[in-house]
């Protein structure tokens, strides 16, 4: 018992170093906090018995759940053990977190998707991260100087919406002559593609689910 509570104290000691970060970021701090919270009131236990089991003060204890302290890896390793619950379980809150991505009008990442044809413009607007799915919003904007023939192909699912402009667009042995507020919903690992470009420029928003590769 005696050797826990030396663990606990030197625990306390380095997360006492690290906390009162001076008006820092501390969202890391405060999602690990919810989640410590989180798993000790689903065990309807006190702050003072997980305390206890995990080598800390009932103080440090709370202090942690506030988000007042950056808990060192041993004081972490030790409020897992006390929980019954994987250490990375206390991470699981940030990362929701930071899985969000705002852009602004005209501000989306001009890019060159694999395949992408002259004049077809791609403005990334965001991305997914740490799933087994990726998801990729576009804004793609095709003017006079645009090639036109469906030989996209790819793995997933796609949706386009229009926004301006009028286009004739191929899906397998299917076309489409879509305006603003017309959309397509189509398995993309069949050909596809914009055939003929009847009113320019034609912008339209494309959502792309794949599953994520291994690389």
């Amino acid at each position: 018992m005696a050797t826990g509570r030396k663990r606990g104290g030197q625990a306390e000691a380095g997360d006492a170093a690290h906390g009162g970060n001076g008006g820092k970021d501390n969202q890391l701090e405060v999602a690990i906090g919810h989640q410590v919270r989180q798993f000790r009131q689903q065990l309807n236990m006190t702050v003072a018995e997980v305390a206890k089991l995990a080598g800390l003060s009932s103080g440090m204890l709370s202090k942690i759940e506030n988000g007042m302290t950056s808990p060192s890896l041993a004081t972490l390793r030790a409020l897992s053990q006390a929980l019954n619950v994987p250490v990375t379980s206390f991470f699981r809150r940030y990362e929701e977190q930071r899985d969000a991505t705002f852009v602004r009008s005209g501000e989306g990442l001009l890019i060159e998707r694999r395949g992408t044809r002259a004049g077809h413009q791609y403005q990334l607007l965001g991305h997914s991260i740490g799933h087994r799915v990726a998801v990729e919003p576009y804004l793609i904007t095709l003017t006079e100087k645009s090639e036109v023939f469906p030989l996209f192909q790819h793995t997933g699912m796609e949706f386009i919406f229009i926004l301006s402009g009028q286009v004739v667009y191929r899906h397998g042995s299917q076309t489409y002559d879509m305006s603003p507020g017309d959309s397509l919903f189509f398995d993309s690992d069949v050909p596809h593609g914009p055939e003929e470009l009847l009113k320019l420029p034609v912008r339209l928003l494309s959502l792309i689910v794949q599953p994520r590769s291994d690389d």
